[in-house]
């Protein structure tokens, strides 16, 4: 082999190595985070990408999200983490923290929210994204919802939110604004006045309703606004503005909406609806994506998963950003330039499975309880699983229940527990509830009816405070364990015990739309929840939870690859 042939040989070769190491890709499905997971936004410091979330009157509050390729994401801690923070006690499920921003800026993460209902606008900070994390500190300057920060590049710090109408008199229903005020960094006080930027929306002629969820970027010498517009719904989209100066004027991109699902064809196959509520990262590969909320309906506009955060690649042409711009439909996947790096002992997020939750030293950090912690009420152990003790607490009420609940994040899915309880009077109930709030829920349970134990099937009354008894089925064997599924089948829920190997069906296809974000109303979804209750008596007694174990089928995940 002469020098010359040599040498181009290994030049060839390393070119070749060189070719497949870039080549390397990776499928993103969608959603990233399936289930209850609305308004999300997301940063990037250096490698590594952080999310956070809407959590409303759930706590702990706002989930911290990491990923190093926006494919595979782990929760690493929670932004309200303790009830000295702030707790949402006598707050309907719904109300709670809205739309919760992320950002960091010199060592320093950031996150803004509204506590909707007391505190308003507020800011909280953080050395390690997995917290803890501070106090809050109110911002009460900050009139209205959705706060985000920017920082711009002479380290000045700006905060964007949705407001009232100019002078507070609204030209028609949805009429909002998004203003600024310079905010300082460290003492989180505003300084100087707050400026309006935006009027109504991309056009105040077309009395555009709900511009929300602003978020700013500098790039190209421009400072993008944009924003979510249309409402919450089947009408959402996200719009963008520009200028070459924070504070306006902005001037609206020509061909908004830059991302919406409103008007496509309601019957078309697996449809992913409501989208918007959008903020921009730079990948891995260097090419910009969007993170945004979007919803999967199993029939219309009926879904029970909630508000989920999706992905789509951005395209910026003449200088303006447009999401998922190959398609109008929100793909179920994309296929990104960049290599997959999974997350060690994370739960799987997105697509297709199923895990079991054991209880024996800690409870995963996306197990969620109504308005607080109450320490005192649960225990764990390798024995007994999670043990909650009775409390008087209905989760009709608005107070803190016995009550804990994964989100059901599949339109098809199984989730069963083992419990162990023996009921003292009618009154004490043990069991798995399917969840979407207070008025709206089912609860297959444990107890006794004239001394002897029974299963009961019970569908909440949202004219009040009561449950109906759907059905009931005895129980040989008061002291043993019993195990308790709910199944649910896009619009429909079934119920199922057992005391052996053989599951008994109790109750076979319930109406899920009952329990719908559509017919419930609100911005939440739905949770499976583990719930011991001796409804407005005292008592000593407890129940045990071995395990819980969710299993999701979705079909448009099928074919999909992970």
């Amino acid at each position: 082999m002469n020098k010359h042939f040599k040498q181009s040989f290994f030049t060839a070769f390393w070119l070749l190595i060189s070719y497949a190491a870039s080549a390397q890709t990776t499928t993103l499905v969608n959603p990233i985070l399936t289930g209850f997971y609305p308004d999300p936004s997301v940063v990037q410091v250096g490698k590594d990408y952080y999310l956070v979330n809407s959590t409303f009157s759930y706590f702990p509050g706002i989930p911290v999200f990491h990923s190093k390729d926006l494919k595979n994401w782990k929760q690493i801690g929670n932004v309200i983490s303790r009830p000295s923070q702030m707790d949402f006690m006598g707050e309907k499920l719904t109300r709670g923290l809205f739309a919760p921003a992320i950002s960091y800026h010199n060592g320093t993460f950031y996150v803004t929210c509204t506590d909707i209902d007391h505190d308003g606008n507020f800011v909280v900070t953080a050395k390690n994204p997995a917290g803890p994390w501070s106090n809050p500190v109110r911002v009460p300057q900050v009139r209205g919802i959705d706060p985000s920060l920017f920082f711009d590049e002479d380290n000045k710090a700006y905060i964007i939110y949705n407001s009232d109408a100019p002078d507070r008199k609204p030209l028609y229903s949805g009429h909002r604004t998004i203003r600024i005020y310079e905010i300082d960094p460290v003492t989180l006080k505003v300084i100087g006045e707050e400026k309006q930027l935006v009027n109504g929306g991309v056009d105040l002629s077309k009395k555009p309703v709900w511009i929300e969820a602003p978020h700013i970027m500098k790039r190209f010498g421009w400072y993008y606004l944009y924003a979510a517009e249309g409402g919450t719904s089947v009408n959402h989209t996200e719009v963008v503005f520009r200028s070459k100066s924070v504070w306006g004027p902005y001037v609206a991109y020509e061909n908004n909406p830059i991302l919406t699902q409103r008007g496509l064809p309601e019957n078309r196959k697996d449809p992913v609806t409501s989208a918007g509520h959008a903020q921009f990262v730079d990948g891995p590969d260097g090419k910009t994506y969007a993170i945004f909320l979007a919803v999967r309906p199993y029939e219309g506009d009926y879904y029970n998963t909630g508000r989920e955060t999706f992905i789509a690649p951005v395209t910026w042409k003449d200088q303006w950003p447009i999401i998922n711009p190959d398609t109008k439909e929100i793909q179920y996947r994309y296929t990104a330039a960049f290599s997959e790096v999974k997350q060690q002992g994370a739960l799987p997020q997105a697509g297709n499975f199923g895990y079991t939750l054991t209880f024996e030293k800690s409870l995963d950090p996306a197990l969620l309880f109504m308005r607080t912690i109450d320490s005192s009420s649960f225990s764990l152990s390798k024995k007994s699983g999670l043990t909650l003790k009775l409390k008087p607490e209905t989760i009709m009420e608005l107070g803190n229940p016995s009550f804990i609940g994964k989100r059901q994040q599949h339109l098809y899915c199984t989730t069963e527990t083992e419990l162990e309880f023996s009921a003292k009077s009618e009154k004490e109930k043990a069991g798995l509830a399917i969840f979407q709030d207070e008025h709206h829920f089912y609860l297959i349970s444990k107890s006794i009816d004239q001394g002897k134990p029974v299963i009961q099937l019970y569908k909440s009354n949202p004219k009040d405070q009561q449950m109906q008894l759907l059905t009931q089925m005895p129980l040989a064997g008061a002291a043993s364990p019993v195990k308790l599924r709910i199944a649910a089948e896009g619009g429909t829920y079934s119920f199922y015990f057992s005391k052996g190997a053989s599951w008994q069906l109790l109750q076979d296809k319930l109406d899920a739309k009952f329990l719908s974000t559509k017919e419930a109303g609100g911005f939440i979804g739905c949770l499976f929840g583990m719930y011991a209750t001796s409804s407005g008596e005292k008592t000593d007694n407890s129940a045990s939870f071995k395990y819980l174990k969710y299993s999701g089928n979705d079909p448009m995940f099928g074919k999909i690859s992970k």
